[in-house]
């Protein structure tokens, strides 16, 4: 069959359609999750958005819930500042065009010393199966973990600088993919900042950039993505 038959266009609007109803019903059953006692929050999500393409976040911090959305204060401003500069994409564009799922759904709530609480090894896995379930709907092509949190849940990440600028090759939930790690965003790291991951994103974010996922949602690719640099 021709890949741009009407038979063949009909096949891949069909598919679209199933996967978005799969992707809504997911997206309810989620966000009903009452899981894990310790978090201080219901669960966040940025909604059953049909994509080839996965950011995956750490957790929601206390906005998130309040706003309900994923990346909503000062870390997603930056985040979406890089996609601007080097995918030509603005917050509502990537919001709009690519799904949003983090290593915990919900805000683990502060530490004694008043910054985010890590979630635990259990409510990791407690809250793995709903990456699995969307990364078997999806199917993506491209998965974008922010964060070291993030990154650790597809590859080892003993340092950033090993691993940030590469892309890999990964297989979860029975699905491969690629995977392109960003460093977390947030202002209390200066780590994207300052030498050598300051180039390192750079490097990364221009790799996305040319990804063939991102390629076709953020034309032209901007001076930052240039083929042959």
């Amino acid at each position: 069959m021709a890949k741009n038959s009407p038979k063949a266009q009909y096949s891949s609007i069909m598919a679209r359609v199933s996967r978005q109803q799969l992707l809504e019903r997911h997206v309810a059953q989620l966000l009903g999750c009452r899981r894990c006692p310790r978090m201080k929050s219901t669960p966040v999500s940025g909604g059953a958005i049909v994509s080839d393409i996965m950011i995956v976040g750490q957790a929601p911090g206390p906005r998130e819930p309040v706003l309900k959305r994923p990346f909503a204060h000062t870390a997603g401003k930056t985040l979406f500042r890089w996609f601007e500069e080097f995918c030509g994409m603005n917050e509502a564009a990537v919001r709009s065009k690519i799904y949003f799922a983090a290593v915990c759904r919900c805000f683990p709530g502060k530490n004694s010393g008043g910054t985010d609480r890590v979630p635990t090894p259990d409510e990791i896995r407690n809250c793995s199966s709903w990456m699995d379930d969307e990364i078997e709907i999806l199917q993506p092509s491209l998965v974008i973990p922010v964060g070291r949190l993030a990154i650790m849940q597809f590859i080892d990440c003993a340092k950033l600088e090993k691993v940030v600028g590469r892309k890999f090759r990964v297989e979860r939930a029975g699905h491969r993919f690629d995977v392109i790690p960003l460093p977390h965003p947030s202002g209390a790291s200066p780590w994207h900042k300052i030498a050598p991951g300051k180039e390192l994103l750079r490097r990364a974010l221009k790799l996305i950039a040319r990804h063939s996922a991102i390629a076709v949602l953020c034309e032209p690719l901007g001076r930052h993505a240039k083929p042959n640099e």
